[in-house]
């Protein structure tokens, strides 16, 4: 069974609907040991958060959590919590039995990969600009409005030394680290779909991942030429 299972997951990333999910979730969690969590799930649209959707307009996703104004419908977790990420195969596989269309959160930072997300006018200078210079990128994350960096574990203070040499940290640009969460493909989120703009290589081992210290600069560079969202999250 063992042998069976590793041929399929060669082609995980390339399914779609439901089965794509627990796919991804349990390569995530059993091939990379990267610990993941159900995220909440959307409902049937209704009214935007700060707006009232107009004649003819189709309804916008809502989030299934209690904050009827959430801001990050689908894109975050919620029961169970953050705490309960894990790579064990038999949880991964129970909670996408019964919520086969849950969002795949990964748990960043400790041993898993850490991030770092811009707005995704911003994101493709940065890699554009990152390919200029051949700085070597890992996998990226891209949802319609955000794109998101992984990179290897970083702590706070070595993030801290980082963005103190640096003029200005628009707060456009936001860190994944210890205690936060980046949602993976093939998730659907209140934003849409959820995609690799650069995807990790077909095989089993954990995709390479470059240190923070290599690109933080590049994207500071280009978040700063992107429109603000200022302190409101959203993606």
């Amino acid at each position: 069974m063992r042998e069976i299972l590793g041929r399929r997951r060669k082609h995980l990333f390339r399914r779609t609907g439901r089965s794509a999910l627990l796919g991804a979730a349990l390569h995530c969690a059993t091939e990379w040991q990267w610990p993941v969590v159900p995220g909440v799930r959307l409902r049937a649209g209704g009214r935007q958060p700060g707006g009232w959707r107009g004649l003819g307009e189709r309804a916008a996703p809502r989030c299934s959590c209690p904050d009827a104004d959430c801001v990050v419908p689908g894109a975050h977790p919620f029961d169970p919590g953050l705490l309960a990420a894990t790579t064990d195969a038999r949880m991964v596989r129970w909670w996408w039995t019964n919520r086969p269309d849950a969002p795949v959160v990964l748990a960043t930072g400790g041993s898993a990969p850490c991030a770092v997300s811009l707005p995704a006018v911003a994101g493709a200078q940065a890699l554009a600009a990152l390919d200029h210079f051949g700085v070597r990128l890992g996998p990226v994350v891209a949802t319609p409005t955000r794109w998101s960096l992984l990179v290897s574990p970083y702590d706070l203070a070595e993030l801290g030394e980082l963005l103190h040499s640096q003029d200005w940290v628009p707060s456009s640009l936001r860190f994944h680290g210890e205690g936060g969460y980046l949602v993976l493909p093939p998730s659907q989120i209140g934003a849409g779909a959820v995609r690799w703009e650069r995807p990790p290589a077909a095989t089993q081992a954990a995709p390479w991942l470059p240190q923070v210290s290599t690109i933080v600069a590049a994207l500071v560079t280009a978040s700063t030429s992107a429109p603000d969202g200022g302190s409101r999250l959203a993606y």
